[in-house]
């Protein structure tokens, strides 16, 4: 008996033990802090073993951080101009100090222990990667609140994967749209309270401000969260009546906030539809408002009425866009010049739409689209069913907003793919359940097995590129031979540079954020819709004749002309201009006016000094 006992305690011990884990993973912050730091560390161990510039590989990475480095240098918080890109004073650029702000502070604070080259590369490293935490949190949160302990557990799987796929959250990655992702997934959270508190609610509108605040490229979700509570208002009455206030309050006050706070005050009348101006701050506010004033005095009226007042919101929200803004009600880039439109914006690769990315890369429609549309299927047989029809129909209205604008620019695929996530992690849960009831039916565990692939968007990328390779390894006869590729963007492609005094640089617009970076120089052009005059400039330059192309040159004031023959658009202007300036300089005619400067080894770009001739 005596030996016994001390088994049977052991036993006891280790059951409490594994209890007490299981537990404690059921919570939500222990749960999210696991998977948050194990992805985080997997991320930057792999991301990092292999990087060759602390930098995102997006021209926006470089970009943010040329901003970032003048607003550290002492330019002012609501001066957003560009003063080394495009013609004359520079360019207003179109982003938000919001984001700047924590990546300056990182690069401050390594600084005052490190090199800045050093603090930069770290600041780079820890701001992508600390986003990783508010994202899980906020699809824990959503998983937890429609599928219990086990929606959350494969919410956050899923999750990892789709944020380790990507390069959003990577080290270097300065783009904002890592921060939009977790807006996103917290709005859409939110709205997925079961008990509709008013905390929740209240979250939301100042998440649904800070991401309008941040970038336009979400003012469609964020109407699309508007109009859902407001709907959800006009169907419950009463009982969504603190929800709707929540939400209508917390949004009137935090866009002002916002806007006042980011918008300089010389640009508070002007209306821009890319970036937070009066026209989205007023529409934002209005609408806000209208729906707090409903919420307030008219949540106990029949609901045929409540509807009439949401009406009534509607026309004045749409009423006060016309008058304020009516240019934001179409495209925001519908004013783009033709030939950028069809020399330029074509060609970026995330402005895409379904169509062209389906002519040009076919094999990667599945990893964009594939999960998405699984989910909206889903969505619509659960409500046909009524299986907890609210939470789907909720669902399904945000996630085909997403899948709607990845439509037409693929840029919204990565919303889309992670809002897939929560209708499908109930579809596993429910098929799990019927697989375990069921061990020995293997038709069941092949279902579970295939839902799960389904589910996520790497295994439609993994599938196209195989099939993609399979259908080109059978149609060549024979490998193709590597081409080594040289670098028209590295800072040793561009140390030439170094060796001319600080000026202004004409070169394709994909080498204008390196230029910013490395240099000191001003450039013509760089991939922003913004800068109109200095790209179609820079246009005009390689297409004009030699002698055509000196007028250009000497009338912006070019110092210095970059040619990079592998250069997609380069190439593009060349083919479509044989008798212009790049055309000529591939061919090796050099005009008398360009001299040309010593080449950097193993750089794919020449630069030339313009001379103008002598009167």
């Amino acid at each position: 008996m005596n030996a016994v006992q001390p088994i049977a305690n052991a036993s006891s011990a280790t059951e409490v033990h594994r209890s007490g884990m299981r537990g404690l993973l059921t919570r939500l912050w222990p749960a999210v802090t696991a998977y948050s730091v194990i992805l985080a560390a997997i991320i930057v161990v792999t991301r990092l073993s292999g990087a060759t510039d602390y930098v995102g590989p997006d021209n926006d990475d470089g970009m943010r951080l040329v901003e970032v480095r003048d607003f550290l240098a002492g330019q002012g918080w609501f001066d957003l101009m560009q003063y080394r890109l495009g013609l004359g004073g520079g360019t207003l650029m179109h982003w938000s100090r919001l984001i700047d702000l924590p990546i300056a502070s990182l690069i401050w604070f390594f600084g005052l222990f490190a090199p800045r080259e050093t603090a930069e590369a770290l600041a780079l490293a820890v701001w992508p990667v600390s986003l990783i935490l508010p994202a899980m949190l906020a699809m824990a949160v959503a998983g937890r609140r429609i599928g219990g302990a086990a929606g959350m557990h494969i919410s956050l799987g899923m999750t990892c994967f789709v944020i380790y796929t990507g390069n959003r959250f990577a080290p270097g990655a300065l783009d904002h749209h890592n921060a939009q992702l977790a807006l996103v997934a917290t709005m859409t959270a939110m709205l997925l309270d079961p008990q509709r508190r008013g905390w929740s609610y209240a979250v939301a509108g100042i998440a649904a401000a800070v991401a309008i605040a941040i970038g336009a490229e979400t003012t469609p979700f964020v109407a699309a969260v508007c109009l859902a509570v407001a709907l959800l208002w006009a169907w419950e009455g009463r009982d969504f009546a603190v929800a709707a206030q929540s939400f209508g309050l917390a949004l009137a006050i935090a866009i002002s906030i916002l806007f006042f706070a980011t918008v300089p005050p010389r640009l508070y009348s002007m209306v821009t539809c890319d970036n937070l101006s009066l026209g989205y701050y007023s529409l934002a506010a209005i609408g806000g408002g209208l729906l707090l004033f409903c919420a307030v005095f008219a949540s106990r009226l029949a609901r045929p009425m409540r509807f009439l007042a949401l009406t009534v919101i509607g026309a004045g929200v749409l009423g006060s866009a016309i008058v304020i803004a009516p240019q934001c009600l179409s495209d925001p880039l519908a004013g783009l010049d033709p030939m950028l439109v069809e020399l330029w914006l074509r060609n970026v690769s995330e402005a895409k739409s379904v169509f062209a990315l389906a002519r040009t890369e076919p094999f990667d429609v599945g990893a964009f689209y594939a999960a998405g549309l699984f989910g909206i299927a889903v969505c619509i047989f659960r409500i046909v069913q009524r299986d907890r029809a609210q939470i789907h129909l909720i669902l399904l209205f945000l996630l085909a907003i997403c899948w709607g604008i990845a439509l037409v620019q693929v840029r919204g695929s990565p919303f889309s793919n992670l809002l897939s996530i929560l209708p499908l992690s109930l579809l596993i849960i429910d098929i799990r359940r019927i697989s375990n009831g069921d061990s020995e039916n293997v038709a069941a565990a092949f279902v579970y097995i295939m839902t799960v692939f389904a589910s996520v968007p790497a295994a439609w990328a993994v599938g196209g590129g195989l099939l993609s390779m399979q259908l080109g390894n059978d149609g060549q006869k024979k490998a193709a031979e590597p081409t080594k590729e040289h670098s028209c963007n590295s800072s040793q492609a561009l140390a030439p540079l170094a060796g001319l005094p600080a000026g202004l640089v004409s070169a394709p617009a994909e080498m204008g954020v390196s230029i910013l970076r490395f240099t000191q120089n001003r450039v013509l052009a760089a991939p922003y819709h913004r800068d109109q005059g200095g790209m179609l400039t820079e246009l005009h330059i390689g297409m004009a004749k030699p002698q055509e192309a000196e007028s250009f040159l000497k009338g912006a004031g070019v110092t210095a002309l970059a040619f990079c023959p592998d250069d997609p658009q380069t190439r593009q202007l060349a083919k479509l201009k044989p008798d212009g300036l790049y055309a000529e300089l591939g061919e090796g005619n050099i005009p008398p006016y360009l001299e040309p400067l010593p080449k950097a080894a193993d750089a794919g770009v020449q630069f030339f000094r313009y001379r103008p001739a002598a009167n």
